[in-house]
């Protein structure tokens, strides 16, 4: 048994009703405005990327220095505030030849992404791209340095190095 919407009591409303503003509403179109915070170590180590620099940071008592920096030891759980810069050269270790770019297409050219361990941190590094290499050449433990963008074009985050090389 079906009912239509005249058996139910209390009046219909009609969209004429609702676009007239006769009905009060708690419909709108919000207008929001994201921000987002970086947090106090990664923000300086993205300052610091912009000026062409490496920065970690250093644990008191594990004696530990990890990049990307945090505020709190993941071993510990001290607080660590104790800024350390690091060079821009590192080791691969690991990599990956890959014909497949990040959109799903393919490459005629491959690229090839690294976990790229800086040199005078203890954890494992970054993810970056190597480049200036033969993909036949790459060998995990393949000491590489970063190839930073000039100065203008850097905007304070890891892309702000354009690809690691061979050294």
């Amino acid at each position: 048994m079906s009912a239509n919407i005249e058996s139910f009591p209390g009046t219909p409303l009609s969209q004429a009703d609702l676009d007239a503003g006769k009905v009060l509403t708690t419909y709108w179109k919000p207008k929001l405005e994201y921000g987002w915070d970086a947090g106090v170590a990664i923000s300086r180590y993205l300052e610091e990327l912009k000026n062409g620099r490496i920065i970690g940071i250093k644990c008191r008592r594990c004696r530990r220095v990890v990049v990307p920096p945090r505020v709190v030891c993941e071993w510990c759980w001290e607080p660590m505030n104790d800024w350390v810069y690091l060079q821009d050269t590192g080791t691969v270790n690991t990599y990956s030849v890959c014909y497949i770019r990040w959109d799903a297409s393919r490459a005629k050219e491959p690229q090839i992404p690294a976990v790229i361990d800086i040199d005078g941190a203890s954890n494992a590094g970054f993810l970056h791209l190597l480049e200036e290499v033969d993909p036949k050449e790459v060998k995990i433990g393949m000491k590489v340095q970063a190839v930073w963008k000039p100065p203008e074009e850097r905007v304070g985050a890891i892309t702000d190095i354009k690809y690691f090389k061979p050294l």
